[in-house]
C-alpha cells in the first residue's frame, strides 16, 4: 500500500492557478540551481525527519535513452557522477542509499540531468519527482511540522489523494529455474542466444550465450535485472546491414573483434555511419523498437536471493 498522506511540494502559488489547476504565474518550470532548489531538498529532509526515515530504496531507476524529455539538457553520466561509479554499480532497483544520497538524486532529477528513479521506504515514505519541478512526498503520518516548515521555506505543500507517479507494475514472470530450463532448451536447439540484461531502464548489457558460458553469465547478472532472450547474432553482418528497414528506428547490436558487444539506436538517415561503425563486427543483428514488431524468445525478471520477485518492471 502507498503512504496514506501525500503532499505536492512546489514553488507555485496555488492562487496563481486557473480553474483547471494549471499554473499561470511567473515562476519558471526549471530549477534555479540555487536557493529554491535548496529549499526543495530541505523540505523533503523535513518530511523524512518527521517520518523517522534516514535511508531510502531506489526503485525503477532509469537514465536518458533515445529521447530526453526534460526542459534542460541531459549531462554526461546522467548527473550521477560522484554518487555512483562510472558503470553505475549500486544504482539499481532495491539499492538502499542514505538520505543524503537520496537528496542528491532528487537534485539530479530537479535539474533534469538524465537520471530518474522513485525513492521509497516500503509503505512508510516515498519521494517522487515529476515534471516541471513538481515533487510528491508520501508518508504514513500527516507530517504537520514538515508542512509548516515547507511553507516557511517559501514553498507550497498541498495535500493530494495520491502521487501521480506511484508505481503501476506490470505482471512480469520471474526468472526462476523454469526460465533457465527454457533458456537451456533454446540453447540446445539454436547453439547460441543473445541475452539482453537491463538492470536500469535505457541501459542494457548484452551477452552471447552458449551452453559453456551460461552459468558464468548467470552468476554475473545485476540485481533485479530484466532479462530478454533473443536469437543469436548473425555472422553475416553485411546481410544484416542490407536488410535494415527503409524507415523507423532500430537497435543495432554487434560483437566487435575484441569480443565486446555494443548497441546503438539509429534511423535510416544514419545507416552509412552505422556501416562504418560496425566495419570490424564479427556478428550483428537489428531489433525493432516497436512493441508490435519486437517479440523476444523469452523474458523474465531476476528475483532477489530469497526467490521473491520484488522488481516492478
Amino acid at each position: 500500500m502507498p503512504p496514506a498522506y501525500v503532499h505536492r511540494i512546489t514553488k507555485y502559488d496555488p492562487n496563481d492557478r486557473d480553474e483547471h489547476g494549471s499554473y499561470q504565474g511567473a515562476e519558471e518550470a526549471v530549477s534555479d540551481h540555487g536557493p529554491v532548489e535548496a529549499a526543495y531538498l530541505e523540505a523533503i529532509a523535513a518530511f523524512a525527519k518527521t517520518a523517522g526515515i534516514d535511508r531510502l530504496e531506489i526503485r525503477e531507476p532509469s537514465v536518458t535513452g533515445l529521447v530526453h524529455f526534460g526542459a534542460q539538457p541531459a549531462v554526461e553520466g546522467h548527473g550521477l557522477g560522484g554518487l555512483f561509479p562510472a558503470d553505475l554499480a549500486g544504482y539499481h532497483d532495491g539499492a538502499e542509499v542514505s538520505l543524503a544520497v537520496a537528496l542528491e538524486l532528487v537534485r539530479v532529477m530537479l535539474r533534469e540531468q538524465g537520471a530518474w528513479c522513485r525513492l521509497e521506504a516500503g509503505d512508510v515514505f516515498a519521494v517522487h519527482v515529476g515534471w516541471d519541478q513538481y515533487v510528491y512526498v508520501g508518508s504514513d503520518q500527516p507530517c504537520v511540522d514538515a508542512v509548516a516548515h515547507t511553507r516557511a521555506l517559501g514553498l507550497f505543500a498541498e495535500p493530494m489523494a495520491a502521487s501521480p507517479y506511484a508505481a503501476e507494475p506490470e505482471v512480469t514472470k520471474g526468472a526462476d529455474e523454469g526460465f533457465w530450463t527454457s533458456v537451456r532448451t533454446e540453447l540446445a536447439a539454436r547453439q547460441g542466444l543473445l541475452l539482453e540484461e537491463t538492470p536500469i531502464v535505457n541501459a542494457s548489457r548484452w551477452h552471447r550465450l552458449t551452453t559453456e558460458n551460461l552459468n558464468a553469465v548467470r552468476a554475473g547478472l545485476g540485481p533485479r535485472a530484466l532479462l530478454t532472450v533473443w536469437p543469436d547474432l548473425q555472422p553475416d553482418v553485411g546481410a544484416v546491414l542490407t536488410a535494415l528497414p527503409s524507415e523507423w528506428h532500430i537497435a543495432f547490436v554487434w560483437e566487435a573483434t575484441d569480443g565486446t558487444i555494443r548497441d546503438v539506436v539509429v534511423d535510416e538517415t544514419e545507416y552509412q555511419e552505422l556501416a562504418a561503425l560496425a566495419a570490424d563486427a564479427r556478428a550483428a543483428c537489428a531489433l525493432s523498437l516497436y512493441a508490435d514488431e519486437c517479440t523476444p524468445l523469452i523474458q523474465a525478471v531476476l528475483p532477489d536471493s530469497d526467490g521473491v520477485l520484488r522488481a516492478r518492471w
